[in-house]
């Protein structure tokens, strides 16, 4: 019996650090810069996950992740919002101090000031904004934005540029997924001679609460999401699954013309070091999803075949990027989507510690 016990105490021991391994915390204390009095009430989150907090009275905040790497926000209604990089390996992760500066509301004045601001701007623009912002999938129509008077619309003629700021996080709900979303959001910009839409912000993700059977859909929804989606490639290529997980990789030359990568593990593209993983390309990588045809909607907006079978999407790259295991990568603002991945906007957006097992 005294073998027996020993024997699941060992097993149990070996469950608990490798749960624990899977987790990291992060604890700091937030500050004003000017007076460096403790900041009570500061909105602490981890951008694009679910998981987030706020201060208590002494500044302090303390919140535990999945493994992996996050964009840790900080803000404070009247003061600059400041973001971190951070990960499980991380030395500082349990000592951070964070200094927030208050805005300049003499700046603010002068653009409010100058502003091009559309007096009836949801009813001309709203729609516009939905389709390039929360998007045209079929889960976009079950998506809602709860607070439409917290967004502000400015049209700039000459620079024949629409731009989209909000006085306060939108507040969007997701019935396709099963999420309600606080978007702090900097700004959205549509530029009419391009054709191209922008935008950046912080999502923090909030699992909705319904029946079994609610919940049910909301989980094959998720998944049907994730899968052939930019998270379930950065994974995949995290893990050297990209073909097992049915993508394929090629390179797109000056004139567009496709060649395949035939080994994209090869150490020339692909290195790891301190448990992140380096991709070395520049330039226009073309990403192939084979295990799912693309939407019917899809198709036939862009004016494409019907028939077609392969999800094709791609990626433009300034100089490369770094993946941690959760999917998370850097620097984003250097990696722009295209194609497939494009057209699914915030509607089909999954926070990065979803687990699809």
């Amino acid at each position: 019996m005294k073998v027996f016990f020993s024997s699941l105490l060992a097993a149990f021991l070996v469950l608990t650090v490798s749960a624990q391994d899977k987790y990291f915390s992060v604890t700091g204390t937030v500050v004003d810069g000017k007076t460096k009095l403790p900041m009570a009430g500061a909105s602490v989150f981890c951008q694009n996950t679910t998981v987030g907090t706020i201060t208590n009275a002494e500044g302090k905040f303390f919140i535990r992740i999945p493994s992996g790497g996050y964009d840790l926000v900080i803000s404070y209604t009247g003061y600059e919002t400041k973001m971190f990089r951070i990960s499980n390996g991380d030395k500082a992760n349990d000592s951070l101090l964070v200094e927030l500066s208050e805005k300049d509301k003499n700046l603010e004045m002068v653009v409010v000031a100058g502003s091009a601001e559309v007096a009836d701007g949801w009813n001309k623009y709203g729609q516009f904004f939905l389709d390039n912002f929360i998007g045209t999938t079929p889960n976009a129509s079950e998506c809602s934005i709860e607070n439409k008077d917290a967004l502000k619309f400015y049209f700039f003629k000459k620079r024949n540029k629409l731009k989209v700021k909000a006085k306060d996080n939108i507040i969007i709900t997701n019935n396709a997924l099963g999420y309600k979303i606080q978007y702090q959001l900097d700004s959205f910009v549509y530029d009419y001679t391009h054709k191209i839409s922008s935008y950046t912000g912080y999502p923090l993700f909030e699992e909705l609460k319904g029946s079994d059977a609610q919940m049910e859909t909301w989980q094959k929804n998720r998944f049907n999401s994730y899968v052939g989606s930019r998270l379930h490639f950065m994974r995949s290529m995290y893990d050297s699954t990209l073909k097992e997980e049915g993508f394929q990789l090629e390179m797109l030359d000056k004139s567009n013309k496709p060649f395949l990568i035939k080994n994209p593990y090869d150490s020339s593209i692909y290195s790891v070091d301190s448990g992140e993983v380096v991709i070395n390309i520049k330039g226009r990588l073309r990403v192939s999803y084979k295990n799912r045809v693309p939407d019917r909607k899809y198709l036939i907006q862009n004016n494409f075949p019907l028939s077609a079978r392969t999800q094709i999407s791609a990626l433009d790259i300034t100089d490369g990027f770094v993946i941690e295991e959760n999917g998370y990568f850097y620097e984003q603002s250097e990696v722009i989507n295209m194609g497939y991945w494009a057209w699914k906007k915030l509607a089909e957006l999954l926070p990065y510690d979803y687990n699809p097992e």
